[in-house]
């Protein structure tokens, strides 16, 4: 069997990677959604099908005029028969909120792109820079709302209900001080559980400042 180097693992697993599919649009937000984890599931099983295997680090800086966090990607993809070779996706950035989620948010944001721009992958929809790609064939398989992560420490689902049903944007700031310090730890120990309420915050603090 002839071994594949990196450059060729990869350029498979740029083929082999299937498009993802963009969220729903939610009340409040102009456009479908791209999600964090969705990406990841589509690219994290074509890099390792191919004997691949990403990892990311984070630089962070606060920018005091604009009031807000940068945070800077840095993924190295590893070729898992030769860990010696990797390959270097430099650059993916945002910008967050100075806040308990914004720093969260950023990452994966910015790691979202460094996926993308790491196998190309299609979304099927029409996106920013003008490409559109066919229309995905509907599938008989049917969504199912995501299962909440749970930590043994921390009520995942109660923070949840409480930033989903706040009904104005004075109490959405109550629940999201109130919850601040469980939801630190979750960014620290529970990545998953912590991207699942940070996407609920952000579609509900859009919808409040959209008076709904």
């Amino acid at each position: 069997m002839i071994k594949r180097n990196i450059y060729q693992k990869l350029h498979d697993a740029c083929l082999s990677a299937t498009g993802v599919k963009k969220g729903a649009k939610v009340n409040g937000m102009h456009f479908s959604p791209l999600l964090h984890d969705d990406v990841q599931v589509v690219a994290t099983q074509a890099l390792l099908d191919n004997g691949l295997y990403a990892t990311c680090n984070y630089l962070t800086e606060i920018v005091p005029n604009i009031k807000k966090v940068m945070v800077v990607c840095t993924m190295r993809v590893y070729d898992v028969d030769d860990p010696t070779q990797h390959i270097l996706v430099d650059g993916c950035s945002s910008f967050g909120d100075i806040s308990m989620f914004g720093t969260g948010q950023a990452m994966s944001y910015s790691r979202k792109y460094a996926f993308l721009n790491l196998l190309n992958l299609k979304t099927g929809i029409k996106d920013e820079d003008g490409y559109e790609a066919k229309p995905f064939e509907d599938s008989t398989e049917q969504s199912v709302e995501e299962p909440t992560y749970m930590d043994e420490t921390i009520d995942v689902e109660d923070i949840k209900h409480e930033l989903k049903n706040a009904k104005s944007l004075k109490d959405f700031n109550v629940a999201k001080e109130k919850h601040r310090a469980n939801v630190e730890y979750l960014l620290r120990n529970n990545l998953r559980a912590y991207r699942q309420v940070t996407d609920i915050a952000e579609v509900r603090e859009t919808q409040l400042n959209n008076g709904q």
